[in-house]
């Protein structure tokens, strides 16, 4: 008892103005924040492998089976936040066995494993059937068992077999596309739906969540095989990295363009709400926002890239260069996050008094869990990629796909 005495104390004193009694700790914190951030990525590398296998952007041929590969394991743990910050996290799968249609975090669910289920590992299994087949014949202990197991008997290795998966694969993917805009979409959807809050309520916040995950996913892709690269010990294609920064820097642009709309309609409009959200953002969101979103994470990356679109430097300069923008874009990203579900509960409904986040280090909700989930996907890429190597993979891209336009 005299622990809730003394949280509720330190609540009250970093409260500003008048806020109503449930108003004074936030009900969202940060695991709410690293769901859409995580989704976000998966949807990113989703959309960035199809371009290279949808759209025929063949320079982009060297990112394609990592960019699936990390979207896979970032989705294997994109609802894990969510679990943890239930009260009961066993009881999730309560919403699969009793669905309601009227309930986001159900619509979500079943969104979630349609994603999972039929696009994503099934286009994995068209892409690598063959390489599977091939490589149970060459391999020894689990990988051996793995690969027979995961041809489900189906050990066709000829060029007929392997036209036809490029051609199922091809169709899953181009369904895969708008399946990744739902993914991610939805989620803006269900904060730009909540009309009580005038810090969500905006008809683009589907839209900038989504231009937002494609920034932060392609920029996570740049990084990792860039990373790859240097642990393999082999030479980057600067043709494809260069191509990689440069729809990094065109997507960031519309999705600064979008952000800036957003905030001038508000500033035409100038509702009531508008005032306390001038004070949210020259306040409570001063750094999180100006600094860290738009400065670091937009601003920054914009003036390095759109400088190498007029000079190029050599090789060496614009790894280093492409390596610390690809960073500050997903911390960027990340604290865009922070501050939609963070800062749409930092002012009262009121609209006269402010309540404060703080974050703790330990617990299900707190920074430590954050690194837990943020580490895990990149163990289960570092798994796949020794599983699955796409370097290793026979080139049956080099069959006829049908061609977009």
């Amino acid at each position: 008892m005299e622990e809730h005495y003394q949280h509720l104390y330190q609540a009250l004193s970093q409260v500003d103005g008048y806020i109503y009694p449930n108003e004074i700790d936030l009900h969202w914190g940060l695991m709410i924040v690293l769901y859409p951030y995580i989704t976000g990525l998966v949807a990113g590398a989703f959309i960035l492998a199809s371009l290279e296998r949808v759209f025929n952007i063949k320079v982009l041929k060297p990112t394609y089976g990592l960019a699936l590969l990390t979207a896979l394991s970032f989705l294997l743990v994109a609802t894990m936040p969510l679990v943890s910050h239930l009260q009961h996290p066993f009881r999730s799968y309560e919403i699969f066995m009793t669905p309601n249609p009227t309930s986001a975090m159900a619509i979500f669910g079943f969104v979630y494993l349609w994603y999972l289920m039929v696009v994503l590992l099934l286009e994995i299994w068209f892409d690598y059937r063959r390489d599977f087949v091939i490589w149970s014949k060459t391999s020894t202990g689990f990988k051996k068992f793995f690969y027979k197991i995961i041809t489900l008997g189906i050990n066709d290795s000829d060029e007929k077999s392997a036209k036809l998966d490029d051609k199922l694969g091809y169709f899953i993917t181009v369904l895969g596309i708008p399946s990744a805009f739902i993914l991610h979409g939805y989620v803006g959807f269900i904060f730009g739906s909540v009309k009580a809050n005038p810090w969500w309520s905006t008809v683009l916040m589907p839209v900038i969540f989504l231009f937002s995950a494609m920034v932060s996913g392609i920029a996570l892709v740049m990084v990792i095989y860039m990373v790859v690269s240097w642990i393999r010990k082999v030479k980057i294609d600067m043709e494809c990295l260069d191509t990689i920064a440069k729809y990094l820097f065109y997507i960031l642009i519309i999705d600064f363009t979008l952000e800036s709309l957003d905030q001038i309609h508000r500033i035409y409009e100038a509702e009531e709400s508008f005032d306390i959200i001038k004070v949210l953002v020259s306040g409570k969101l001063n750094i999180t926002l100006l600094i860290m979103q738009v400065f670091l994470g937009t601003v920054i990356p914009l003036g390095v890239i759109g400088f190498f679109q007029v000079y190029k430097p050599n090789e060496k300069i614009r790894k280093i260069a492409y390596f610390f923008v690809g960073i500050i874009v997903l911390i960027g990203i990340f604290f865009m996050r922070w501050n939609v579900v963070i800062g749409g509960q930092l002012f009262s409904k009121s609209l006269s008094g402010f309540t404060s986040f703080n974050a703790v280090y330990s617990g299900l909700e707190g920074y430590g869990m954050v690194a837990v989930w943020l580490i895990l996907p990149l163990l289960i890429l570092t798994f796949l990629l020794w599983l699955m190597p796409p370097w290793k993979k026979a080139d049956i891209h080099k069959l006829s796909r049908p061609k977009i336009g």
